[in-house]
């Protein structure tokens, strides 16, 4: 079913604002949530909000309690109704929204605990829809909801209002759909045990909110997001609903945004475009793949018949800017991804910036212990093989994704290697008994004791040293860095620390790299991905007067989770067939995440499956291009942080 939609002058039926970076989108919502609590204050009146659970809400809370301890905000004057949550669920459960919502905000606050309503897990299901009814009766009573925050699933869902959710629909009790519980995974360790209901506010009362923000981001919204901002109204997008509230906007970094008409094909709607050597690229790529012909095959009728006729009176002939973008791309290409020596030189070779040092030293930070080889790794064989200095910094130890059978079996092997060589017989006993009672009668989604921590971080440090001796790294050269912020045990994690930055800035210093790649890949789940890229972005500015970092190059790696696209890449390093089998074994010396990864995320694939796919992709859309064949490429984009 369809429904009418709001007149728009453009695509986009909801006001958006996309933002260059997570964090600056953050920082909007708080304010405008603190902006409102002080204004009712100033009323004499109450501030009634609404809110959502999840990672994406969790930097907004986080920003809320810094502002109370140090900028005096108060929530006296603050009623709260949260969303969502699981059913059943008991609200001390490490992934009750009753416990998130405690240890992220209203137990840092001043909040009157009589003005914090949370859907209640525990109600018996034959009293549920009377506690439903009570529930929007407490909405009612407190005068309706000022301003409700929300969050986005994959399927469209705002609260826990699955595709099919009528617009009518009130406060109830849901079947989740499968998609959703998959994301819900991770922080159930395993989807077996992620409930298969919630309770959720209905549709019709979120669009009761006198204004509602929507906060996303990662590439793995952008697809959901163009549908519920540019489709129709429909169940089947039930954050499509949000064209009919007059009063909601809508907040997004640029990954969330890239499906939006406006940045993926901006001559489609806008009648100004500056036409940039990048945006001029992109419109090329967008319309041979639409035509599906070569670059160098696009006619003068083909630009005119497909809305580039301004880009062709501003920029030349179609010839000229076939040739300009075909060279480009080419131009990306490269087997020597750290520069060339000058023994390696051939007649024709054109000088490339990054062949004035060699050998370099090179700094490739991998969030996780395998997203180096999963994402890199022929480009790390390339490197180490090329006799470039190449370090590897794993962030954080990756702990939580090895499951219990696998740490079970590692530490049976401990306890007999240590009698069999008479180490430390009483510690020795003390261990088994330890693994005896504790993991062997483990619940599901319990954390584990810091000795099963230990031992997990062990074996993915073991396994990303066969990765990196199978690429030819040095083993002295592969540092675990193990930032605080992670290791929880949880897949909740801290807020960024000094203590996080500081390692970064203190290696930085000590590799003094003339190259760094990082993870851009900021679709992962879990968000370990994006704490990593920021935590090396506020790290580089520390370090932005230090003369190493004058001439270097910062590079963005994608892969475990997504792709490059062609008009993105800046570097184009080509795998033979040799090198994508010597890159499909690093990422198998990985063997706690083979054959199925604890945390998969939305990707069926093992992770060499989906590594594999992507560089062929790739390799096939350059082919289709009309430039050269080859088994697979990984790519890079160009980086520039915000250094401050």
């Amino acid at each position: 079913m369809t429904y009418p939609q709001q007149s728009s002058n453009g695509p986009e039926r909801i006001p958006t604002q996309v933002f260059t970076a997570a964090h600056e989108a953050t920082m909007a919502v708080a304010n405008a949530i603190a902006d409102l609590i002080r204004l009712k204050a100033s009323q004499n009146a109450m501030c009634v909000l609404g809110l959502a659970t999840g990672s994406t809400p969790m930097s907004v809370y986080n920003e809320l309690v810094r502002m109370h301890r140090q900028d005096a905000l108060s929530f006296a004057n603050v009623v709260c109704f949260n969303l969502d949550e699981y059913y059943p669920m008991q609200p001390r459960e490490l992934q009750s929204y009753v416990r998130f919502m405690r240890e992220h905000l209203f137990d840092h606050i001043d909040i009157k605990p009589e003005n914090v309503h949370i859907p209640d897990g525990t109600v018996a299901l034959s009293e549920v829809q009377a506690y439903c009814d009570s529930y929007e009766q407490a909405i009612a009573a407190a005068g309706g909801i000022d301003l409700q925050l929300l969050g986005i699933g994959r399927t469209g869902h705002i609260g826990f209002n699955e595709p099919g959710s009528a617009r009518t629909s009130r406060t109830r009790v849901i079947t989740l759909d499968r998609l959703t519980r998959r994301d819900a995974a991770a922080d159930f360790f395993g989807e077996d045990y992620v409930p298969r209901r919630g309770v959720t506010m209905g549709v019709a009362t979120i669009l009761e909110a006198k204004q509602i923000l929507l906060l996303a981001f990662g590439e793995n919204k952008s697809a959901v997001l163009s549908h519920a901002i540019e489709g129709p109204v429909t169940e089947s997008i039930p954050a499509s609903f949000l064209q009919q509230h007059g009063n909601t906007r809508i907040l997004l970094d640029e990954a969330a945004a890239a499906d939006l008409t406006r940045y993926h094909s901006p001559w489609l709607v806008n009648p100004v475009v500056h036409w940039d050597a990048a945006t001029v690229r992109k419109a090329v790529i967008w319309l041979a793949q639409k035509l599906k012909k070569p670059i160098l095959k696009l006619t003068v009728a083909d630009y005119n018949e497909n809305s580039l006729q301004d880009m062709l009176a501003e920029q030349g002939s179609a010839y000229d800017i076939n040739i300009r973008v075909f060279r480009s791309l080419q131009q990306t290409i490269t087997g020597w991804p750290g520069g060339k020596p000058g023994s390696a030189r051939q007649a024709g070779d054109v000088p490339k910036p990054r062949d004035k040092v060699f050998p370099k030293r090179v700094l490739v930070f991998s969030p996780h212990p395998d997203d180096d080889v999963i994402s890199m790794g022929g480009t790390l064989i390339r490197l180490a093989s090329q006799g470039h200095e190449t370090h590897v910094a794993y962030q954080t130890s990756g702990g939580i994704a090895v499951f219990d059978h696998c740490a079970l079996r590692f530490a049976d092997f401990a306890v007999a290697f240590n009698r069999l060589f008479g180490i430390d017989h009483a510690r020795t006993a003390q261990l088994e008994q330890h693994i005896e009672q504790f993991l062997r009668h483990k619940m599901p989604g319990q954390v584990d004791s810091p000795e099963i921590q230990q031992l997990k971080a062990m074996i993915r440090r073991g396994e990303a040293r066969s990765a990196g001796r199978l690429c030819g790294l040095k083993l002295e050269n592969l540092h675990f860095l193990d930032m605080p912020f992670y290791d929880t045990g949880t897949v909740v994690k801290r807020q960024l620390s000094d203590a996080d930055i500081q390692l970064i800035v203190d290696l930085m210093e000590q590799v003094q790299p003339h190259q760094i790649y990082a993870a851009g890949d900021l679709s992962d789940p879990h968000g370990t991905h994006r704490v990593c890229l920021r935590a090396i972005e506020l790290a580089l500015g520390r370090c932005k007067n230090s003369p190493w970092l004058a001439d270097g190059e910062l590079w963005l790696y994608r892969g475990a989770w997504q792709e490059w696209e062609p008009d993105c890449v800046d570097m184009a390093v080509p795998l033979s067939p040799e090198e994508l089998l010597c890159k499909r074994n690093a990422i198998f010396r990985h063997e706690s995440q083979k054959d199925r990864a604890l945390f998969p995320g939305s990707d069926d694939r093992e992770f060499w499956q989906r590594a594999e796919a992507r560089n062929r992709r790739t390799a096939v859309l350059y082919d289709e291009l009309g430039l050269s064949e080859y088994e697979a490429i990984e790519a890079f984009r160009r980086w520039t942080p915000k250094l401050v």
